[in-house]
């Protein structure tokens, strides 16, 4: 039997007036989503604990079947290990984008950017590494990741701040957050130092003439120290491999024990390597029983608010991820169940994360005769879960249902 996660990042959404107040999940065309519900269950799944931030960070962690409540420190952390970073217990991984800040009149400060322009990874390695040469101390150290995402290590007792998400303030005032930042005379001279060295960088200069956003300033935020978490397989007696292109969800995977997949031109957007992805998948699957598989599209164009482009992304996720993958597996004549869902709701208007929870399908190769007959979308699933009352209180319940594991992840 093999077992897949398919998550569309974000896919989940609120009724929009312009697409006469139906979803985009419900206007895109996903012939092979539908399929799969048709013929599988339908539920919904709580992937964010009351209390928690409804991040990809919390979310992705509940589908791999770990309580946030347990095994949670900060997001961070997750990414340094998909780094090859490994943290000492004295110090603290901050996330550390690189983003585009317009500092305004009487000292307003507003967050044009979150992405500095999805910044390409060639370019945001150079200003990494001219930042850690100009900024570096002994308690400050910069670590390149991918496109916008970076890691600052702090060495020793980390600056107190309360942080906040900068792709929850897009094209808004942050000032208040970033004064709270500047509280502390550590974080202020870092802040200041990053934005001289920004501001002078052929990178950027470049990136003006070629009328970019420029990357001008860092933003920390998803702080946190290193995660205990047992491996799936000493949980669930599983081994596999995760396929993403974003360090936090490869950072999930070695933290729980699986095989990071690193696709070439994999990049977290719009342009991924879909083809790659799919088929590296099925070449898993032909070595070992798990995949989990995350493509982030749909999200990223949820945060920017771009109607057409996030149903684009849902409709790339359908047709060549989930198409390719089942087809795959068809294909091979071996038994498969697999589950398709999305981390949470990324609602256009919000451009920002809901906890709301997640329309999920559970496809058993083996059973297709006493499926939902319902096409995916969040209004079927909502009045599914009415009628059955069959939603999944957290991940763990929906990793075990996916094993056909008896409680305590036992095999069965």
């Amino acid at each position: 039997m093999k077992y897949l996660i398919l998550v569309g990042d974000g896919m989940g959404d609120l009724p929009v007036a312009e697409l006469n107040h139906r979803t985009p999940l419900e206007v895109a065309d996903t012939p092979f989503l539908d399929t799969l519900c048709r013929q599988g269950e339908l539920f919904l799944t709580h992937t964010i604990p009351e209390g928690f931030p409804p991040g990809s960070d919390v979310a992705n962690l509940s589908l791999l079947g770990y309580k946030p409540e347990e095994y949670y420190t900060g997001r961070a952390p997750l990414e340094a290990a998909a780094m090859g970073l490994t943290l000492a217990p004295e110090q603290t991984a901050f996330r550390c984008n690189l983003v585009t800040l317009s500092h305004e009149a009487d000292n307003q400060v507003r967050m044009i950017d979150y992405s500095a322009g999805h910044i390409s990874s060639e370019e945001s390695h150079q200003l990494i590494a001219a930042l850690d040469e100009e900024c570096a101390t002994d308690i400050f150290r910069l670590h390149p990741g991918v496109s916008y995402r970076h890691i600052l290590l702090v060495q020793g007792e980390s600056p107190q701040m309360d942080t906040v998400p900068p792709h929850d303030f897009t094209e808004k005032d942050v000032t208040a957050p970033w004064n709270r930042y500047r509280q502390d005379s550590r974080w202020a001279a870092l802040m200041d130092k990053a934005q001289a060295v920004l501001a002078h960088h052929p990178v950027n200069g470049a990136r003006v003439a070629a009328g970019k956003n420029p990357a001008n300033s860092i933003w920390l935020w998803g702080e946190g120290k290193l995660p205990k978490m047992p491996s799936l397989a000493e949980r669930f007696g599983i081994s596999g491999s995760l396929i993403s292109a974003v360090d936090l969800l490869k950072g999930l995977g070695v933290n729980a024990g699986l095989s990071i997949i690193n696709v070439p031109g994999a990049t977290g957007y719009l342009d991924t390597n879909y083809a790659g992805k799919a088929q590296a998948a099925l070449d898993a699957l032909r070595h070992q029983d798990f995949v989990f598989v995350h493509v982030e599209a749909p999200d990223e164009t949820g945060h920017q608010g771009l109607l057409k482009e996030k149903i684009q992304a849902i409709e790339d996720f359908d047709q060549k991820i989930v198409g390719p993958i089942l087809q795959g597996l068809q294909a091979s004549g071996e038994d498969f169940r697999l589950i398709a869902t999305m981390d949470h709701y990324t609602p256009l208007c919000l451009r920002t994360h809901t906890a709301s929870p997640v329309p999920t399908i559970l496809y058993d190769s083996r059973n297709t005769d006493h499926g939902s007959g319902l096409p995916f979308n969040e209004r079927t699933a909502e009045a599914e879960n009415k009628r059955l009352h069959a939603s999944m209180a957290n991940g763990e319940l929906l990793m075990e249902k996916l094993l056909e594991r008896r409680k305590q992840g036992l095999p069965s």
